[in-house]
């Protein structure tokens, strides 16, 4: 697949002028890598891992189609719908602000002989490269087989090329819907607010539709009969959800539509029109009026003024790691990012379980939902919290923490233990005492909530292992994090949550059994956190992540033959 990648980027850029295929890969390489902190950063790795997760969807979705194309053809063409709109989306929030003109670009490109054209061209060519990527490797099965089963279901007169044409054409409508949406609000925000207020809200913005599109992926209700679509109760949620005007155009192009839901088509096509006119009026503005204004004002903004106060956490030294850890966390853009997608994914699973919670008659059984989910939220907290920590807030500040260690490293380790109990282990643990407040009898939910709590602790000094740096202050080599294993790794990881959490609820019966399990997790925690602590003691802080040094041999040394040998050449 990196190969492939590689081959047709290299095809494509051999056909574009030299400085937009030289602006295309800077642009792409900040697009795409937020952890590349160098120039050698390998794109065409980073962009196969990534195909390669989404082709495997792919051929997953596949299957999906194959059995339920027949009996619910609408339901399974809106979760298609739905999926490539959720990638969309989450890629477009990572490149926040990449398209539109920053203080770096304008320094640097302004003095060069480059048309301003240019450049707005190589943003765009940058931050939608992974959107096509993205289209094509999660649609290539089903945008296949999909339309082969239903152009034989329609049997319209185009049969499986109409079908073929509708498919690709509602998803690239879809995508480009969703990312022009992004690019209009971000341009009218730029061009209403000053400067500093833009940089303060634009970092609300990114947190918010994280969490947005993360949300209505698994609360979005799924109508897959045509009765469901066309019932009265259903109507505002057809209004307000653009998965659904999509899913109409979809079946207007390939005849099949029926005509009491060719208003739903007719405003997709309306949406459309309307966000790409208004994206493409903010990137003209931009570049036109906000240049000077981004050249003045800094990417930088200063804090608040006022009352400040953070807790105490038993040392100076502990306090000042968290409260660094805190605030590089809530004014770094690219730390956001990374630990927003997964706060999302948190948030979106506790709105699932409130939801259950809200509309349950009475006080009810604790469910195995309710254990398995509480036990991904902490898994992903811990474990994106951690993720972040390994990413540099800048290198050039390094040398503060360099020459101000006057305290041995396992007083650095003890306070980024403490910052990840703080920020990961206890928000969690006071989100599912809220989210359990419903759930009987209490002495079941206690005991589910003490097992959660040594379960994150297990977590932090899991994430722990192999951390001898501080938080946020050691570089990072690009392309060093492997895509495909981790999500693999997250997707074994949720099948082995699923069956502690049936493990767990008979635990909890019985006495004996949850003394084991208690006891046996205390035990390993013990472990763990002896072997951390004794291994903190004779660490050493570093803050450059190196390459590792390998040796090649080229086999060049010449080995005589021994005497024994027969010669190869019989003497004549």
């Amino acid at each position: 697949m990196r190969k492939l990648i590689a081959l047709l980027l290299d095809r494509i850029g051999a056909r574009l002028p030299h400085q937009f295929r030289i602006l295309h890969q800077q642009f792409l390489l900040r697009v795409v890598d937020l952890e590349a902190l160098s120039l050698e950063a390998d794109i065409p790795r980073f962009l196969g891992q990534f195909a390669g997760v989404l082709i495997m969807l792919s051929f997953i979705h596949s299957v999906a189609v194959y059995w339920f194309i027949v009996v619910y053809p609408y339901r399974l063409e809106h979760y298609l719908i739905s999926t490539t709109m959720l990638a969309a989306g989450l890629i477009t929030v990572v490149s926040w602000d990449s398209v539109f003109p920053d203080r770096r670009d304008i320094m640097v490109l302004a003095p060069l002989p480059i048309r301003p054209g240019m450049i707005l061209g190589a943003k765009i060519a940058a931050s939608t490269s992974l959107l096509g990527i993205a289209l094509l490797a999660l649609n290539t099965a089903p945008g296949l087989l999909g339309p082969l089963l239903l152009g034989q279901l329609h049997a319209s007169i185009f049969g499986f090329f109409q079908v073929l044409a509708a498919y690709w054409i509602a998803m690239i409508a879809a995508i480009l819907f969703l990312y022009c949406s992004v690019l209009t609000i971000q341009g009218l925000t730029a061009l209403i607010l000053p400067r500093r207020a833009f940089l303060r809200l634009s970092a609300a913005l990114q947190l918010l539709a994280f969490g947005a599109f993360i949300s209505v992926y698994f609360l979005e209700p799924s109508l897959g009969t045509l009765p469901e679509l066309l019932a009265p109760q259903n109507h505002q949620i057809l209004v307000a959800l653009p998965q659904f005007w999509f899913l109409a155009l979809l079946n207007q192009i390939n005849g099949s539509l029926p005509p009491e839901l060719a208003w739903l088509a007719y405003r997709a096509w309306i949406a459309l029109a309307i966000v790409i006119s208004g994206a493409a009026a903010s990137l003209l503005f931009s570049y036109l009026r906000t240049m000077k204004a981004t050249l003045e004002a800094p990417d930088l903004v200063p804090g608040a003024s006022g009352f400040h106060w953070f807790p105490r956490l038993g040392g100076s030294l502990r306090l000042a790691i968290a409260a660094f850890a805190f605030r590089s966390l809530s004014r770094s853009r690219q730390h956001r990012v990374v630990y927003a997608f997964f706060i999302a994914i948190v948030a979106a699973i506790g709105v699932t379980c409130l939801r259950r919670e809200l509309y349950a008659p009475a006080p009810e059984p604790l469910p195995t939902g309710f254990l398995t989910a509480s036990f991904m939220m902490m898994t992903l907290a811990v474990i994106g919290l951690r993720a972040v920590f390994s990413l540099p807030i800048s290198l050039n500040a390094n040398w503060v923490l360099r020459t101000t260690q006057l305290r041995p490293t396992s007083k650095y380790i003890e306070a980024t233990r403490a910052t990840l109990l703080l920020f990961s282990v206890l928000p969690m643990m006071v989100t599912a005492v809220l989210l359990s407040l419903n759930y009987r009898p209490r002495l079941h939910v206690a005991q589910h909530l003490g097992i959660l709590a040594i379960f994150g602790c297990l977590l932090v000094e899991l994430a722990l292992i192999n951390f001898d740096k501080v938080p946020f202050t050691c570089s990072y080599l690009p392309g060093k994090s492997n895509i495909q294993t981790v999500f693999w790794g997250f997707f074994v990881w949720t099948l082995l949550t699923l069956l502690a959490g049936v493990f767990e609820l008979d635990a909890i019966r019985s006495a004996r059994a949850y003394s084991e399990v208690i006891g046996i997790m205390l035990a390993a925690l013990v472990a763990l956190g002896t072997f951390n602590r004794l291994r903190a003691r004779n660490a050493v802080l570093y803050f450059e992540d190196l390459p590792p040094e390998v040796v090649t041999r080229l086999g060049l040394i010449y080995i005589p033959p021994s005497p024994s040998a027969s010669p190869s050449v019989s003497e004549p």
